[in-house]
């Protein structure tokens, strides 16, 4: 029986991969784990499931086993799988991508702020994923590469930085487990409205708002969402905004902006959490301005994805990578300086 058939890990990576738990029946005979669970996962090819034998992704009584391995009644089989790609059609587009490292398996991009990362309701076309089929349509065919890149997690559309994409199952697989195990190491500069003092977590259950659907909203209950935790560290403090840096231990949607906003710090012009007020300083009208020519320098959330570090696919080895924060965040983070030393004066 499968008594948790859908389960996800990340947010900007929900409905990437499922996470299946079967326990065999007590009357199930001896058969080949690969075949065992052809017949008992939905599309899933026995190729499929062979990556996900190979890269760890299947687990026998918590033990990492063959393709060889045969199943014995009342074994418990964890499983996690990247979803294969939506049935919809996507189109190439010449979009010019920032390519920080490609090799075989993985291609890391440094998104820019505004680019829609995969197609949806009103983005159909100009997203990541749009430019990506080009790029993948510009290399040779590799075996397990269908020809499609493979999101290995997802950032918001106004949220700059850098996105790992998966070149084939294979990678995919490998990648996907270190998500589900949060063992990527994701580093993101934000700034923040208010004097933050000290370094600090914020956890709780993530879930979405039942006034508005769109924005995540931190709950006591675990019926209402999924456990989600933000490290973050003070960087500088500039008076009235605070640059930090948050490390997730999770990855649910919306996280930092949600975190921040529960604590009291919403990120700087972030207009779905309320950062895109004046939310402190002073009254004079000379402060309004400057803080207003902010918003227009950088009318989206404070946000870049700096770095990212995993454990390559095929080198076996601890790879990492940093992308400097992007012209309208540099520029607004070097008024707050100006504006900070002034006020001290």
């Amino acid at each position: 029986m499968i008594d948790d058939s859908i389960g996800i890990t990340e947010s900007e990576e929900q409905d990437l991969y499922e996470h299946l738990r079967i326990v065999v029946d007590k009357g199930q005979s001896l058969l080949r784990i690969d075949k065992f669970l052809m017949h008992r996962i939905e599309n899933a090819s026995r190729n499929r499931i062979q990556n996900a034998i190979d890269a760890g992704n299947v687990l026998v009584n918590d033990k990492v086993i063959k393709a060889s391995y045969k199943v014995k009644p009342q074994d418990i089989i964890s499983v996690v799988l990247p979803h294969p790609p939506r049935d919809t059609e996507v189109y190439p587009e010449n979009i010019p991508l920032d390519i920080v490292y490609e090799d075989d398996d993985v291609l890391i991009v440094n998104k820019p702020a505004g680019m829609v990362v995969h197609p949806g309701y009103n983005n159909y076309t100009g997203t990541l994923v749009n430019a990506l089929v080009y790029h993948f349509q510009q290399l040779p065919t590799m075996p397990g590469n269908d020809g499609r890149p493979g999101l290995v997690h997802r950032i918001d559309k106004d949220t700059s930085g850098l996105l790992l994409i998966s070149k084939n199952e294979r990678s995919m697989n490998y990648l996907a487990k270190q998500f589900y195990d949060h063992t990527i190491n994701r580093r993101y500069l934000a700034l923040v409205w208010g004097d933050i003092e000290n370094n600090g977590t914020v956890s709780g259950y993530i879930g979405r708002s039942v006034a508005d659907r769109r924005v995540m909203s931190i709950y006591d209950d675990p019926e209402k969402g999924k456990w989600a935790v933000t490290h973050y560290e003070v960087l500088e403090r500039l008076g009235y905004v605070t640059l930090i840096a948050c490390k997730l231990e999770t990855g649910r949607t919306h996280q930092i902006r949600a975190h921040m906003r529960h604590i009291g710090h919403p990120l700087f012009s972030d207009a779905t959490y309320g950062g895109d007020k004046i939310l402190k300083g002073t009254v004079f009208n000379k402060y309004r301005q400057f803080v207003e020519n902010c918003f227009e320098i950088m009318p989206r959330q404070a946000l870049h994805a700096q770095s990212l570090g995993f454990l390559h696919p095929s080198l076996k080895k601890d790879i990492y990578f940093e992308a400097p924060l992007p012209a309208d965040f540099e520029t607004v983070l070097d008024k707050w300086r100006k504006y900070a030393q002034a006020d001290k004066i």
